[in-house]
């Protein structure tokens, strides 16, 4: 949780977070993630004015769990002075104490956003998903918190007024927007009416042209003039650039492999020309020009 320093912007992390996303279909498959097609509602998270504190975060926590879909799971909330935003013990379960920073007690509108990220927690945990190393398995659960449907919460908690600012989660606004986008783009969802923070509307655009960039790389026939001439040179030459995400392997014909835009998975195709192909993983129909 970053509160009144400085906040990383850019895309510094966007490697692990493809491959997060890239994890989520391969454990959780095309079916089950079209269930989340519907983000968690403003309304569901909210607290009013007259809401006790811990009463309105078991609520709040209850919800989550509805939308994460772990019905045998409970949430028992309290609050306390640490460093970080909030901390679970992952148990078996069906109980689970969720610590949150003493800062929630007055920010009440952010404690969704908390809720968020460790009851995901929770639910990777469940599903044995996790990366090597705190750091990337941070980005893992940002990453798959935000493409299910409540990761929306998190960066509408990122403010910045003059010198202060807060943050909350691992991702980058920027990465958060990037992740936001490509589940916009997906099931055809936009979150900018639920955003409180003007902060975070610009980061979510942010995010969604550089998702939509994936969308215009060779071999996809959406790509610009100048990636499709790049490419060409490429392929006459029957080399790879490692600055490119497609890369060529020999045979008769030969291959081109590249990332699904969706998902990240690899995708090869014969160097034939004119090509369709669908994405074994989230079943994304792609015309390339191989």
């Amino acid at each position: 949780m970053v509160d009144g320093g400085a906040v990383e912007h850019g895309f510094p992390h966007l490697e692990t977070v493809r491959a997060a996303v890239t994890a989520l279909y391969r454990r959780l498959s095309y079916d089950t993630v079209s269930t989340f097609a519907t983000s968690v509602p403003p309304a569901d998270v909210a607290f009013g004015d007259g809401d006790d504190l811990h009463l309105g975060a078991q609520r709040v926590a209850r919800e989550l769990i509805r939308h994460y879909r772990l019905p045998d799971a409970r949430m028992i909330v309290g609050f306390r002075e640490m460093q970080h935003a909030a901390n679970i013990e992952l148990t078996a379960g069906p109980e689970y104490f969720v610590e949150l920073n003493d800062r929630f007690r007055t920010h009440r509108e952010d404690i969704g956003a908390a809720l968020a990220h460790e009851i995901m927690h929770v639910y990777l945990h469940r599903l044995d998903l996790r990366f090597p190393g705190t750091r990337d398995n941070e980005i893992l659960t940002d990453t798959a918190t935000t493409y299910l449907g409540a990761g929306w919460l998190l960066l509408d908690a990122y403010r910045e007024h003059g010198e202060a600012s807060q943050k909350l989660g691992y991702l980058t606004p920027e990465e958060f927007g990037y992740v936001l986008a490509k589940r916009s783009l997906f099931f055809g969802e936009d979150p900018r009416p639920w955003f409180t923070s003007p902060q975070a509307y610009t980061a979510y655009e942010a995010g969604l042209a550089r998702a939509r960039l994936d969308e215009r790389q060779p071999p996809l026939t959406a790509a610009g003039w100048a990636g499709r001439r790049r490419y060409a040179r490429d392929r006459r030459q029957s080399r790879t650039p490692p600055d490119t995400p497609y890369s060529f392997s020999p045979g008769t014909p030969p291959r081109v492999s590249f990332p699904c835009p969706t998902c990240h998975q690899r995708i090869r195709v014969p160097v034939t020309g004119r090509v369709r192909a669908r994405c074994g993983l989230c079943r994304t129909v792609l015309e390339c020009d191989t």
